[in-house]
């Protein structure tokens, strides 16, 4: 049996603690028959022959930058059946600047709206809400998220702006408070994927804290989308 080959890319901001949150994954990527390489940069990805060799790429690197020949190394990878997958900012609010990558990924953070402007006391937490995540007819018959129910969190609520290429499997709403702009409630998708030539993306927003990855229905979303996201025998 061929041992799958996966890419752990991490670094950006640290307010996402990208060394301890994708630590958290290793284990179950090891006990699930991978070989785990992991990288601080996206440098990698402009390497063709170590492209070529990985079968599942998972990314942990909010804002910071990439090069045209980084992104082009991997929006290939994944056409040519690499998965590509990771959670929150480490992906959906990653390389800002790059047209290219936000067309590979198919949705882009563009705020979490915050409580009412009385209550914010000037940190992280001024951004955390209650909301739930709310699963779409295709999300409960899929299988990175069949058999989860809706669930509730508080904490960083994604406003995602986004294409129609995305398969929703879950959402979130945001609701038009009277402090917001906005004069109705606002669906986000929550949870997607997304079919780039032979590979597969899957991306979920929830993830901006420990807390969060390790809450067991957003880390059996990740853990199941990394399995799914892997190239599969018709990509080989």
């Amino acid at each position: 049996m061929t041992c799958k080959q996966a890419l752990v890319v991490r670094g950006g901001w640290e307010g996402h603690e990208p060394v301890r949150a994708t630590e958290l994954f290793l284990p179950f990527l090891r006990g699930n028959g991978y070989t785990v390489r992991v990288e601080e940069s996206p440098e990698v990805y402009a390497d063709p022959a170590a492209m070529a060799g990985t079968d599942l790429v998972v990314q942990c690197v909010t804002m910071s930058e990439i090069t045209g020949e980084q992104v082009a190394g991997l929006s290939a990878a994944v056409e040519a059946g690499t998965g590509l997958t990771g959670w929150h900012g480490g992906i959906c609010d990653s390389y800002r600047a790059c047209a290219d990558y936000l067309h590979l990924v198919g949705g882009q953070f563009a705020t979490h709206p915050g409580k009412e402007p009385c209550e914010r006391e000037g940190g992280q937490e001024d951004n955390y809400l209650p909301y739930q995540v709310q699963f779409t007819e295709l999300g409960r018959e899929h299988p990175v998220t069949a058999g989860i129910e809706d669930f509730e969190l508080r904490t960083e609520q994604y406003w995602v702006l986004h294409d129609d290429l995305i398969d929703v499997l879950a959402t979130t709403t945001h609701p038009a408070r009277p402090w917001q702009p906005w004069h109705r409630p606002v669906h986000s998708p929550a949870v997607w994927t997304r079919s780039w030539g032979a590979g597969r993306v899957v991306v979920t927003t929830p993830g901006h804290s420990l807390d969060v990855l390790e809450n067991p229905n957003v880390r059996t979303v990740i853990e199941r989308g990394m399995l799914w996201a892997t190239r599969t025998a018709s990509a080989s």
